[in-house]
């Protein structure tokens, strides 16, 4: 068994709140990401957005692409326009090797409202998850088909967000959609961390790892912040931080057992003037290589 260790460079530059990654650019989170011992990045805004220029810009820093933000509309769009929207970004991926498109959906979510609170997300019935997920299973096979998996963001603010609606979209969408595990979202959203490993493991491709404030959580919960006044908060944090609630020994563990094989990738914004990122970005890497050794998983340079 396998993994790689991958980063989201959000906590150089954050794309959802660019003032507050002002000072950052996107060229030193991937020199200091390599630098780290990182051997992947999911792709950001700021980036290269052609292919061939995407490629060379990542070779420059001798890091891979494992992955990136797909933003959805399949709630308000057919599956032909849908795939139309999203081809190009598909193919992009799928050319330069990336393990999946990280999808989910925007048209209805309130994650990135500032003014609105994230327990005022919209909520679809079981039914309307349902009609959903039979059109996202349409759109995963046509990716499949084309050599790039579809792993579902499962968020805050958005309709797939509590332990409730992963169950619904999984229970009803075909195999080919497969789903993003990202611990702090997960968390946050009242999921339950290991039963998920465990009823929807053999779905699970793509892993993000990030750690919970759940002090600050439960406030932003309490008194209707939103979700990116939530970030700037600190709400969330990196793996091995002594403020992190989240059991990440215990869930590498479960990977280990269920032979998870594929990235785990470190995602946790955060207001780089309260906390450096490369100071975090450091312990998140060094905790989870820690972890896949005392558990069998063999981190791949």
């Amino acid at each position: 068994m396998s993994v790689k260790i991958g980063i989201s460079p959000i906590a150089w530059q954050n794309d959802d709140l660019p003032d507050l990654t002002a000072a950052y650019t996107m060229e030193q989170a991937l020199s200091e990401a390599r630098d780290i011992g990182y051997t992947g990045v999911e792709r950001g805004r700021r980036m290269p957005q052609d292919t061939e220029g995407l490629r060379k810009y990542l070779n420059e820093y001798d890091i891979a692409l494992c992955g990136g933000w797909c933003s959805g509309n399949l709630l308000v769009n057919d599956v032909a326009t849908e795939k139309a929207a999203i081809q190009e970004q598909v193919e992009q991926f799928a050319a330069l090797g990336a393990p999946c498109l990280v999808y989910a959906e925007c048209s209805n979510t309130v994650q990135g409202d500032q003014g609105t609170p994230v327990n005022n997300r919209p909520k679809l019935s079981r039914d309307d998850v349902h009609g959903y997920a039979a059109k996202l299973s349409e759109i995963a096979k046509w990716m499949t088909d084309k050599g790039l998996p579809l792993a579902y963001h499962h968020h805050m603010g958005a309709f797939i967000e509590d332990q409730q609606d992963i169950d619904w979209l999984m229970e009803a969408s075909s195999p080919e959609v497969t789903l993003l595990y990202d611990t702090g979202h997960l968390v946050f959203g009242g999921g339950d961390l290991l039963g998920t490993l465990d009823k929807w493991g053999d779905r699970i491709h793509h892993v993000h790892y990030k750690d919970l404030r759940a002090n600050i959580a439960s406030q932003a919960r309490a008194e209707n912040w939103s979700f990116l006044d939530a970030v700037i908060a600190g709400a969330f944090t990196v793996p091995g931080d002594a403020e992190g609630s989240i059991g990440f020994a215990a869930v590498t563990e479960k990977l280990a057992k269920m032979d998870y094989a594929g990235w785990i990738v470190v995602e946790a914004e955060q207001d780089p003037a309260k906390v450096a990122p490369y100071e975090a970005s450091k312990l998140g890497y060094e905790t989870i290589r820690d972890l896949c050794t005392r558990y069998g998983l063999t981190v791949e340079a």
